[in-house]
């Protein structure tokens, strides 16, 4: 008698987890992505997480640590949204730095870089 309000609630509570909306006053920049994968998996990242090429993270040079962003493929309007746990990229006239798996999502593996667009989302 319960199982069915209760499967109920539990849906709504994941659904809600699972919205995104952008901060209307937070960070949105375009410029350039890149990824880094397997020469890199395991190793720490600046956060102290050791570096996953499957898991949806990335690395900017300032965005806090656990920030959520929602980076668009401009050129295919492909997006995912990543956690910041990295610093970077280090390569000049870069924007952000994917995990492999974002990378995938976005359809920028063959090509390497992307011109992307990255907005801070609501906590």
């Amino acid at each position: 008698m319960w199982r069915l309000p209760s499967a109920l609630a539990l849906l709504t509570l994941l659904a809600g987890c699972a919205s995104h909306s952008i901060d209307p006053r937070g960070y949105d920049q375009t410029g350039t992505a890149s990824y880094y994968g397997s020469r890199h998996h395991g190793k720490r990242t600046a956060s102290g997480e050791p570096f996953n090429q499957h898991a949806l993270t990335a690395a900017h040079r300032s965005l806090p640590f656990g920030t959520r962003v929602q980076v668009t493929n401009l050129s295919n309007d492909r997006r995912v949204v990543v956690r910041i746990n990295d610093r970077g990229p280090h390569t000049r006239g870069r924007l952000i730095d994917l995990s492999r798996e974002a990378a995938e999502q976005l359809g920028m593996l063959r090509s390497g870089t992307a011109r992307v667009r990255v907005q801070r989302l609501s906590d």
